[in-house]
C-alpha cells in the first residue's frame, strides 16, 4: 500500500512538473509574440508617419512665409526677395535651409486631354534632394539667376493621364487679368512620390516664368519655404518665425496648411493603441495563469517555508524572481525576433502596399531607440503590476493546510 502511494505521488508530481513546464513555455511564447507585435506595430506606425511627413515637406517645406491674406490661394501676392529677417533665420541652428518659391494655377492641354495643375516656380537656391530621390526618368533641370529655362519636371501620374514622356513638349495656359497666356515647356524629368493629391497637382519649373507672367521684378517672389533640422521643432519654430517676419507677412506650418493629412496620421495612433491593449490583455491572462499554477504547485513548499518562519513578502519575492526570469526570456526572444523582421523589411521591402491607397509602395520601418527603450520598460512595469495580483495568494495559504495537502 505504501509503495503504491509513493508511486502515485511521484506520478502526480511528474505530471504537475510537465503541466507547469507547458504553461511556462506558453507564457514565454505569449510574451515573445506579444512584444514582437507591439515592437513591429510601433516601428511601422513611426515609419509610416515619418514617410508621409517627409513627402509633404518635400513639396512645401516645414514652414511657409507668404504675404498675409485672409484666404489661402495658389496666386499669392508678391513679396521682396531681400528681407531683413533672412540672415537671422538663415543662421538659426534649428533651420537647415531657406528657399524662395512662387505658384500659379494653369491648365495643361494636349491633343485630346486637359489637366488643371499648379506651376511651382523654384529658384537657384532650391534644394533638389527630395525630387532627386523620387525621380523615375530623365534628369533635374538647372535654375540660374541670370537666365530662364523652359524645362520642367512632372509627376508619373500626370504623365500617365496625359500620355507624356521625357523630352516631350508641354503646353500650359494661364489666366492673367482678362487674358489667357500660353507657355511651352519641355519635360526634363518625371517623378513619383506616391502622394497622388500632390503628384497630380504640381509641375515644378523655373520661377522666372511666374515672375514674367505676373509682371513681377526678379527681386519679387511668392514666398519662402523654411526647412528645419527636426520635425518635432516645427510648431515651436513656426511660432518663432511668425514673430520675426513682421506684421505684413504670415508664417504657416505644413500642419496648418494641410490639417487633413496630419489629422489622418494622428488617427493611426488609435489603431496601434488598440493593438497594444489587446496584446497586453492576452499576455496578461497567460502570465497570471502561469504564476497561479506555479504558486499552487508549490503549496507544500510555501507551507514549510512559513512554518520555518519565512514571511509572506520573502516568499512572494521568490515567485516574482521566477516570474521575471520567464518574462526576461520572452522579452529577449521578442526583441530579437522583432528586430530581425524589421531589418528584413527595411532592407528588402518584402511586404508591399497599394500605393494609391496608402501613399507608400512598401511597409515603411523606422527604428527609434527611445521607442524601443520605452516599450521594453513599459512591458516590465506592466508585468510587475500583473505579478503582484496572483502573488498575494501566498498570504492566504496557511502552513498547516499547505503541509497536510502537499
Amino acid at each position: 500500500m505504501n509503495t503504491e502511494f509513493f508511486l502515485a505521488r511521484r506520478l502526480v508530481a511528474r505530471s504537475k512538473a510537465n503541466f507547469s513546464r507547458t504553461f511556462v513555455v506558453i507564457s514565454v511564447t505569449s510574451i515573445t509574440l506579444g512584444l514582437t507585435i507591439m515592437f513591429v506595430a510601433i516601428a511601422i506606425l513611426t515609419g509610416f508617419k515619418k514617410e508621409i511627413q517627409e513627402k509633404v515637406i518635400g513639396f512645401s517645406g516645414h514652414v511657409q512665409i507668404t504675404r498675409f491674406t485672409e484666404n489661402s490661394t495658389f496666386e499669392p501676392r508678391p513679396i521682396e526677395k531681400k528681407q531683413p529677417f533672412y540672415d537671422k533665420l538663415k543662421h538659426n541652428k534649428d533651420i537647415l535651409h531657406i528657399q524662395v518659391f512662387a505658384t500659379k494655377t494653369g491648365i495643361i492641354k494636349t491633343r485630346d486631354q486637359i489637366q488643371g495643375v499648379v506651376l511651382k516656380g523654384v529658384g537657384s537656391d532650391f534644394d533638389w534632394g527630395f525630387f532627386r530621390d523620387k525621380l523615375k526618368e530623365g534628369k533635374i533641370f538647372r535654375v540660374s539667376d541670370t537666365s530662364r529655362t523652359d524645362e520642367v519636371i512632372i509627376s508619373q501620374k500626370t504623365a500617365d493621364l496625359l500620355n507624356l514622356k521625357v523630352n516631350d513638349d508641354l503646353r500650359m495656359y494661364f489666366i492673367v487679368g482678362e487674358h489667357t497666356l500660353g507657355r511651352k515647356f519641355r519635360i526634363s524629368g518625371i517623378f513619383n512620390t506616391g502622394l497622388e493629391e500632390f503628384d497630380k497637382l504640381y509641375v515644378i519649373g523655373d520661377i522666372h516664368h511666374i515672375q514674367k507672367l505676373n509682371n513681377w521684378t526678379t527681386d519679387q517672389v511668392g514666398g519662402f519655404e523654411v526647412i528645419l533640422r527636426r520635425f518635432k521643432d516645427m510648431d515651436r519654430m513656426g511660432n518663432y518665425i511668425y514673430h520675426q517676419i513682421g506684421f505684413s507677412l504670415d508664417a504657416s506650418t505644413i500642419r496648418q496648411l494641410y490639417p487633413q493629412i496630419f489629422d489622418w496620421l494622428d488617427l493611426q495612433d488609435i489603431n496601434v493603441l488598440i493593438i497594444l491593449i489587446l496584446i497586453i490583455l492576452v499576455s496578461t491572462t497567460t502570465i497570471i495563469s502561469t504564476l497561479l499554477i506555479l504558486i499552487l504547485e508549490r503549496t507544500g513548499m510555501i507551507g514549510i517555508l512559513k512554518a520555518l518562519g519565512m514571511r509572506n513578502t520573502g516568499i512572494r519575492k521568490v515567485f516574482l524572481y521566477n516570474a521575471f526570469y520567464i518574462v526576461g526570456w520572452g522579452m529577449l526572444l521578442g526583441n530579437l525576433l522583432a528586430f530581425s523582421l524589421c531589418l528584413l523589411q527595411k532592407q528588402f521591402g518584402l511586404v508591399t502596399l497599394p500605393e494609391e491607397s496608402y501613399y507608400v509602395s512598401v511597409i515603411p520601418i523606422y527604428l527609434n531607440g527611445w521607442n524601443i527603450l520605452l516599450l521594453n520598460a513599459g512591458t516590465l512595469f506592466v508585468c510587475y503590476l500583473i505579478f503582484i495580483i496572483p502573488s498575494f495568494v501566498i498570504s492566504r495559504i496557511t502552513p498547516v493546510r499547505a503541509i497536510r495537502f502537499s
